[in-house]
């Protein structure tokens, strides 16, 4: 009886996997005149079974997709991270630049400005400067011999002039322009002009032997250059 049972039990699940339950007159088919139909119903039931879904693949095939989809995530932002760092870099270089050239900008107006401060006065003191070789030349005209006691006009007119000539060094002083002599020096293209060459005993070579019109510099910068005259070798 117990076989009998199981045998009923399997048979209705044959049934149920090929969807013949509740079909009329499925009995006939349970009889044993028909062990070939019954066989038939077993085949396909067990080649529906075989070839349903796997139920345990199915996870494992979604874990696989997922890791995936996040290693591919993963790569897109490492992608977009390193593009961003790049674009911060760019942009950051050009800043730096910016500033750079911002702050040579500021420097070179401040030069200008201060320049313009110290050489405004240039030209006019260029225009003073004939002033004083004219004062100069008048007071190393009067004869020394002729300042006496017995000639006033001619003393106070000599010592009129030094005092004049000694103001007007005074002036110039204190805007920064100051007087070149340089009688005995070596000679210096930047602050001298040779006007000729002369053989002198006793003085080096290449020096300045005479000089026939001081010059002048303002705040360091040669403005007027001393006409001199220059030893040469024998």
């Amino acid at each position: 009886m117990a076989a009998a049972a199981a045998a009923a039990r399997a048979v209705r699940s044959v049934w149920r996997l090929a969807g013949l339950a509740g079909l009329p007159g499925r009995g006939a088919f349970l009889a044993p005149q028909h062990p070939q139909r019954t066989s038939q119903l077993l085949c396909i039931a067990t080649q529906e079974k075989g070839t349903g879904p796997n139920l345990e693949e199915e996870p494992n095939q979604t874990q696989h997709e997922q890791k995936s989809d996040t290693g591919s995530a993963e790569k897109m932002l490492i992608e977009e991270k390193a593009k961003l760092e790049e674009q911060l870099k760019e942009i950051t270089d050009k800043y730096k630049r910016a500033l750079a050239d911002a702050e040579n900008l500021r420097q070179r107006t401040q030069k200008l400005v201060e320049e313009a401060k110290l050489y405004g006065i240039q030209s006019f003191c260029k225009d003073l400067l004939e002033v004083a070789d004219v004062l100069e030349k008048a007071t190393e005209s009067v004869p020394r011999e002729e300042l006496k006691d017995e000639n006033p006009h001619l003393k106070n007119l000599y010592e009129g002039l030094v005092m004049t000539e000694v103001q007007i060094q005074k002036v110039f002083t204190k805007h920064g322009l100051m007087k070149l002599n340089p009688l005995g020096a070596k000679f210096d293209p930047y602050e001298h002009e040779a006007l000729f060459h002369v053989p002198m005993e006793g003085k080096e070579p290449g020096t300045v032997a005479l000089v026939s019109k001081v010059g002048y510099k303002l705040h360091g910068r040669t403005l007027r250059p001393a006409l001199v005259g220059v030893v040469k070798e024998p």
